[in-house]
């Protein structure tokens, strides 16, 4: 399916008594949406740190063997999602250096990397070709080596880092998370039987009995270690939550900024519906994220709500190259139509965001052959029209559907009968939170952290 995609989900653990890579694990299995090309856990019992990481899903990369071998009471995890940096087992995270002294996982992106690697050459170690994550461990790690304790030479590296970042840090005896100034991606804390969880999102909590406890707030640097839990703001807080969390990104049983993600796209959907009040027999959403929007528009404009496209549960990235024939199904591959819903109806067709466009028109197309009448496109966000430079895999913007194109000539690519997208305001409405809190960059062009040199790669 063509989707935005995230850049990582990250997970952590801190807990004498507890099976904490088995806990990760779990943890890491709640986070799967975020990332599916690789998973990897780092665990340490206090004297040695441990690390299993590979391609594949996070069912693929462990097993009961290489669980049991994670020993410890401090783990972090991490789930990835192939993004321009390369999609081989060598970018899985967690982040290692040589001597096994730290180990590092990280949600976001550092547009530039250009300064930090200057101070590491001046440090004589030349890395050029490598993540905006191995780049900072290998500066902290340099930094400890002339001397730094742990703490210290997180806080020097920290205004360092221009971009979005939500990042765990083990050694062998604590975890240290640190969010940016902005907090464009999410990070919270929860607390279990005495000790603390760190996870991308509030849905990786339930799974293990852990109980929410607050969020790393934009600018903060989180220790937890033998002594507890210690907060200590680094640089003044301006959130910034990245707004595609609620459109796309997270877990409907996720919470963010204390709203339920489920609820604000129900929301969404209610918003589409005094904005756009169309005649249909049906209205049916693209699993998974769309479904409680098109809750919202069927009960605020009474069409009755079917799924009349059913995913199939089981296909996820798989490392098997379809056969020429199937590639070929293109959207039908995962999105089966259930004709009984469709044929001689007129439809609204309800998705999160359409970025390229190709499957969406795939996807008409495909409403038309099972015997749709019509089919109105609605789409719970507004027009994607810049690129992503924060942690998400978004097309450069000369690819994006909505880049210099009228809602008329979508329409037409589309082959769809209407299109309609949330307005910008009636989605930043439906959040019940000020805009002020949110970084819309995919939708306004506005950049709240410096681009650099990217500013080079859009128009506005």
């Amino acid at each position: 399916m063509e989707k935005i995609g995230e850049k990582c989900g990250v997970f952590g653990i801190y807990g004498k008594g507890l099976d904490v890579s088995r806990l990760t694990f779990f943890g890491l299995y709640a986070l799967q949406h975020r990332g599916q090309e690789s998973s990897g856990i780092s665990s340490t019992d206090g004297n040695e740190i441990f690390c299993h990481k590979n391609n594949g899903l996070v069912s693929q990369v462990f097993n009961e063997e290489i669980i049991k071998s994670l020993k410890g009471h401090i783990a972090i995890g991490h789930n990835r999602y192939s993004t321009s940096s390369g999609s081989g087992a060598e970018h899985a995270q967690p982040v290692e250096v040589k001597d096994g002294s730290i180990t590092l996982v990280h949600n976001g992106n550092i547009p530039s990397v250009v300064k930090l690697q200057k101070i590491l050459k001046k440090k004589g170690i030349n890395i050029t070709d490598v993540s905006d994550s191995k780049i900072i461990t290998e500066l902290l790690h340099c930094l400890i080596k002339e001397g730094k304790n742990f703490e210290k030479a997180v806080e020097e590296i920290f205004p360092l880092l221009i971009g979005s970042f939500s990042i765990l840090i083990m050694n062998k005896e604590k975890i240290i998370a640190i969010r940016d100034s902005f907090g464009i991606r999410p990070l919270s804390i929860a607390k279990l039987n005495g000790g603390y969880v760190f996870a991308s999102e509030t849905c990786a909590f339930h799974p293990i009995g852990a109980v929410y406890f607050r969020d790393v707030e934009p600018g903060e640097m989180v220790i937890v270690d033998e002594s507890g839990l210690r907060i200590k703001q680094i640089m003044k807080g301006t959130q910034k939550l990245d707004i595609f969390e609620f459109v796309y990104f997270s877990r409907p049983d996720s919470e963010l900024l204390g709203q339920s993600v489920y609820e604000v796209r129900k929301r969404f959907g209610i918003r589409l519906a005094k904005e756009y009040k169309i005649k249909a027999d049906v209205i049916i959403p693209v699993p998974e994220t769309a479904i409680p929007v098109a809750i919202g528009y069927s009960n605020a404009s009474g069409i009755p709500f079917e799924m009349g496209l059913i995913k199939s549960r089981y296909i996820h990235r798989t490392f098997i190259e379809p056969e020429q024939h199937i590639r070929e199904q293109g959207v039908k591959l995962k999105l089966a139509p259930l004709k009984e819903e469709i044929e001689n109806k007129s439809i609204i067709i309800v998705d999160d965001s359409i970025v390229r466009g190709t499957t969406s028109k795939q996807m008409v197309k495909m409403l038309f052959e099972t015997g749709a009448r019509e089919v109105h496109f609605l789409v719970s966000s507004p027009p994607v029209k810049f690129p992503d430079f924060y942690g998400i895999d978004l097309p450069i913007q000369k690819h994006l559907l909505a880049n210099g194109k009228t809602i008329k000539e979508m329409r037409d690519y589309l082959g769809c009968t209407s299109l309609s997208f949330l307005s910008f305001n009636g989605m930043i409405e439906a959040t019940h939170i000020p805009k002020d809190k949110f970084c819309t960059s995919c939708f306004s062009g506005e950049y709240p952290i410096d681009i650099s040199e990217r500013k080079k790669d859009f128009k506005s």
